[in-house]
């Protein structure tokens, strides 16, 4: 296993916002989100997966195995991290998360992350412009069955609040030029890009 870090890209929202289908197969710059995303944390991580709900096909052209939410009825984004966690146990001690929607995410961010790890730490997220971003965060996969058992005994849906139970911390990045944890939720957040 050594100190290999999985990945989960997670694709599995509803994307109400942005008017449906999946916000990681819009387009910025001439390339789906997703596609960008790949581009630069595939070389960062060790095996990855994409948490998707539905007809995982639409994602085959990928390359990578598609696998659903652990927990059923779209609870969020906790869940997606608990299916990437029960598909990567045994081959990482931890995991990444990102969303499909961040089109700037930096080269350096596994790096940056794993700093604060050797303090103690159960989580560590990336902070921009004043805030956490929860979803873009390594985990340690001793938390898997306590995840799971949040999710499913106490309907745990916040990712902050379940964060908040564990050693975590936060690394900063700088928002000049932009801020590499961009996400486009609506159709105007990509518009000029």
């Amino acid at each position: 296993m050594g100190n290999q870090i999985g990945c989960v890209l997670l694709a599995g929202g509803l994307a109400r916002r942005m008017g449906g289908g999946d916000k990681g197969l819009k387009t910025v710059q001439g390339k789906p989100i997703i596609e960008r995303v790949l581009e630069t944390i595939t070389p960062q991580v060790g095996p990855l997966v994409i948490n998707a709900n539905g007809d995982g096909a639409r994602f085959a052209h990928l390359g990578h195995e598609v696998v659903g939410d652990s927990v059923e009825g779209f609870v969020g984004p906790l869940a997606g991290v608990l299916a990437g966690m029960d598909h990567l146990v045994g081959q990482c001690e931890w995991i990444l998360s990102v969303p499909t929607d961040t089109p700037f995410l930096p080269d350096d961010l596994v790096t940056r992350l794993k700093e604060p790890l050797d303090e103690g730490n159960k989580i560590v997220m990336a902070h921009s412009g004043g805030f956490d971003h929860p979803v873009v965060a390594l985990w340690s996969m001793d938390l898997r069955e306590e995840l799971r058992k949040a999710l499913i005994e106490e309907e745990m849906r916040k990712l902050k609040q379940w964060i908040k139970r564990y050693p975590h911390a936060s690394v900063e990045w700088e928002t000049d030029p932009l801020d590499p944890f961009f996400n486009a939720n609506r159709p105007e957040d990509i518009a000029g890009l």
